[in-house]
């Protein structure tokens, strides 16, 4: 959407946020609305099956995975031929996040580098990479999405952290982003330190509040990071603070705004699954492998990320 830069910052944002907040999804031929409670259960309950344990004290969250049993193949039994005999992959993502899940207002469809990882997902699947429902979900949906069986996988800028792996599993590390904090061009404001006692905003649900708070600055919690762009745009909160991957598309949303401060924390993100399917992790790290092997990893950081795209992150597993 293109759109001429008036004198008054606030109007042209009223005109471009709508874009990114939008209620529903009609994708591939299924609808998803985004639901404020629990995203719907769509699928019948996970399979029996133990769940991987995971101990706080060897937990190592880049090296938490299982590898690959070799090329991503569906076989007999297996969680992939249940989702397969289902006809389509139910993911939970971001439709709010500039670069990474975002509905594109032109065609009506989501984009962005998560949006990609699913569509590659699904297409060693079935061989078609649009057959899958999408559920617009929340940061504070995506655990519990995937612990009730509501979503197959999550792609939704989510860090591998120690305490998530206690709930959930997650494949290996497609993208390495870092905390950062998002301020008007106005601000005198140099890092975090610098917003001491005043109120920074971050999603419910995100790793980001406990790093604010820790900071002496107030969090406000909020349920899309969009949300928060709004509430840095009306002078309610100082800044905002989370992963400079999502930082930088909202930046990119407001002329007006900066990043500041340097790196405050390492985010590995990777994709969120069930830990009752330890055969559909080790799929979903084969179809990871395959991207950052064939190039497709690196093209897609550059349609979305920017140029030159670095190195994938080296997958690393657990188990």
């Amino acid at each position: 959407m293109s759109r001429r830069l008036g004198t008054a910052r606030r109007t042209w944002l009223r005109g471009l946020l709508p874009v990114l907040a939008v209620p529903a999804l009609v994708l591939g031929g299924v609808a998803a609305a985004a639901v404020p409670g629990r995203p719907n259960a769509v699928r019948e309950g996970s399979a029996a099956g133990a769940a991987r344990p995971v101990s706080a004290a060897a937990c190592h969250p880049k090296a938490s995975s299982l590898s690959p049993s070799g090329p991503p193949v569906v076989t007999s039994g297996s969680f992939m031929a249940r989702i397969r005999d289902r006809g389509f992959l139910i993911a939970g993502v971001d439709q709010n996040t500039y670069h990474f899940g975002f509905l594109n207002p032109v065609n009506g469809r989501l984009e962005g580098f998560d949006i990609d990882l699913i569509r590659a997902v699904a297409s060693a699947l079935f061989g078609d990479p649009d057959k899958v429902e999408y559920k617009a979900i929340s940061d504070a949906q995506r655990i519990p999405a995937i612990v009730s069986g509501a979503v197959d996988i999550v792609a939704h800028t989510m860090t591998i952290t120690c305490a998530r792996l206690q709930q959930v599993d997650f494949s290996s590390v497609y993208f390495d982003a870092a905390q950062r904090v998002l301020v008007l061009k106005n601000s005198a404001a140099r890092s975090l330190a610098g917003l001491r006692g005043q109120e920074v905003c971050a999603t419910a649900g995100s790793d980001s509040l406990a790093r604010i708070a820790a900071a002496g600055a107030v969090p406000v919690a909020v349920p899309y990071w969009t949300d928060c762009l709004v509430l840095l745009q009306q002078g309610n909160v100082a800044g905002i603070s989370t992963d400079d991957s999502i930082l930088a598309g909202l930046a990119q949303q407001d002329p007006w705004t900066k990043l500041i401060g340097p790196p405050l924390t390492d985010e590995p993100y990777g994709l969120g699954l069930s830990r009752q399917h330890p055969d559909f992790v080790r799929f979903v790290n084969a179809v990871l492998q395959q991207l950052r092997a064939d190039g497709q990893w690196s093209a897609s950081y550059a349609r979305w990320v920017g140029t030159p795209a670095p190195a994938p992150p080296p997958a690393q597993y657990g188990g």
